[in-house]
């Protein structure tokens, strides 16, 4: 076993058994579910733009090479700076670069889960750049040094008094004070940053290649004053963000918004084509793209893997994950949480470390069936196991118990041989790593072949 692997079980343990965790977590998702039949209210058959949203993603990843150079084509042509970054690294090396130039001692950064990937605020504060968070919900797990719970709503996890005795803590302000007053706390001091910031880091939603721009969607501004208080504006993302057309915004923007929080469309939605122009009074001098692979073309040239690449990050997967909702975020161990992070994260950070997160699943199917994209989640979870079996991954003990298993139910002979009292001592014996953590295997004391027979046969 793994190291990451018994640090999920020992994690997962931990949170399935606390039930105040589970109380907020159901609390906050309470909330979500109530919101998101309003959001799909919107359109006039949610089944259908689902799947021409999937179409698009399809069309985009087939031909992800070409639309990727169209972006940069376009992008350039405004005097934006396109970077491609191979791994982590890669991106790190250049951001860091960027800084350096522009003499950068502070930056703000709006939400983004693939600056998380690559851990860019760690390497910052080791730069001694003062990196801060403007978003709400990544601030306070900033301030009490948590990676995102979730790829939404980073501070799921968290109460309105976890966070009020938080400010206290940290900020020093009353630790009676309500979500008004702490958000305007947070406002006050971030507010600040960005006039100070001479760099500004965001994400993107998506990159659309017709026009070179990147689009970001958000409610709380923040990612906007990151784009334009800065003089340098650097964008992280990863390559499979891009969608063909401005026009496919159209159907994107409020499926993201009513799957993400239940929205019809989120407060602040913007479109960025590149740095400030000479007619222009607002925006960045400079303008950087990083297009971050970090093994994303090993899940593209994966066929039946490259299905998860049409992921646009709405966090609807984890919102009904019956594992998620039971052990929470963090027990992962990976960037990407949830159903949609135990299908990629093998594959972005190696399969023989997370390759138990694809059994961590009930293969119920309620991930695909919330899906925005419609991608099979629940089948893509199954192809991962089958990878990591076929690649050698599993162990002497399983390969020699799951041959035995099928010897037996594949012979009707061995099958009514015993009783059920000598198979259930037999199997719950053998089979110590399924029963470690589940009830005991237990079967009928005759089969039901041979049930058939002796109603039948007379």
């Amino acid at each position: 076993m793994s190291e990451t692997a018994a640090s999920f079980i020992a994690k997962s343990t931990i949170k399935a058994a606390d039930v105040e965790h589970r109380r907020k977590i159901n609390f906050n998702i309470g909330k979500y579910n109530a919101v998101v039949p309003q959001g799909k209210g919107q359109f006039d058959n949610v089944h259908l733009a689902r799947e021409r949203a999937k179409n698009i993603k399809w069309r985009a990843i087939e031909t992800l090479d070409q639309q990727l150079e169209e972006f940069e084509l376009n992008f350039s042509k405004r005097g934006g700076k396109v970077i491609w970054a191979e791994n982590g690294q890669q991106a790190i090396d250049e951001i860091l670069q960027i800084c350096r130039q522009k003499n950068c001692q502070t930056l703000v950064k709006s939400k983004s889960m693939v600056t998380e990937e690559i851990h860019l605020n760690q390497a910052l504060q080791e730069n001694n750049i003062d990196s801060i968070e403007t978003d709400l919900g990544e601030y306070i797990q900033q301030l009490d040094g948590e990676a995102p719970y979730h790829i939404v709503t980073p501070a799921m996890h968290k109460s309105k008094e976890d966070v009020a005795k938080l400010f206290a803590e940290k900020l020093g302000t009353d630790p009676k004070l309500t979500p008004e007053a702490l958000t305007l706390v947070a406002r006050n001091i971030l507010r600040k940053k960005y006039v100070e910031a001479e760099v500004g880091v965001t994400g993107a939603n998506f990159i659309i290649s017709d026009i070179g721009g990147i689009a970001i969607t958000e409610n709380e501004g923040n990612a906007r004053l990151s784009c334009a208080f800065p003089k340098t504006h650097i964008v992280v993302v990863g390559i499979e963000k891009i969608i063909p057309s401005l026009t496919d915004l159209a159907l994107f923007w409020p499926l993201l918004s009513t799957y993400g929080t239940g929205q019809k469309m989120t407060v602040y939605n913007t479109i960025v084509t590149g740095p400030k122009q000479a007619n222009e009074t607002d925006g960045p001098e400079e303008m950087y793209v990083i297009l971050l692979d970090n093994g994303r073309t090993n899940i593209l040239q994966n066929p039946k893997q490259r299905e998860s690449l049409y992921c646009i990050r709405c966090g609807a997967c984890l919102n009904t994950c019956p594992i998620y909702k039971n052990i929470g975020g963090h027990a992962y161990g990976a960037t990407y949480s949830g159903p949609i992070g135990s299908v990629i994260t093998p594959h972005l950070q190696g399969m023989q470390e997370f390759k138990h997160l694809s059994y961590a699943s009930s293969l119920c199917g309620s991930c695909t069936e919330v899906c925005a994209v419609k991608i099979n989640l629940h089948e893509l979870l199954l192809d991962n196991r089958k990878e990591s079996v076929e690649e050698g991954l599993s162990s002497l003990a399983e390969r020699a118990a799951w041959k035995i298993w099928r010897l037996a139910n594949m012979n009707r002979s061995l099958m009514n041989m015993a009783n059920g009292k000598l198979k259930n001592k037999w199997v719950n014996k053998v089979f110590t790593q399924w029963t470690a953590r589940r009830g005991q295997l237990h079967f009928s004391d005759k089969t039901f072949n041979q049930q058939w027979k002796e109603r039948f046969s007379q």
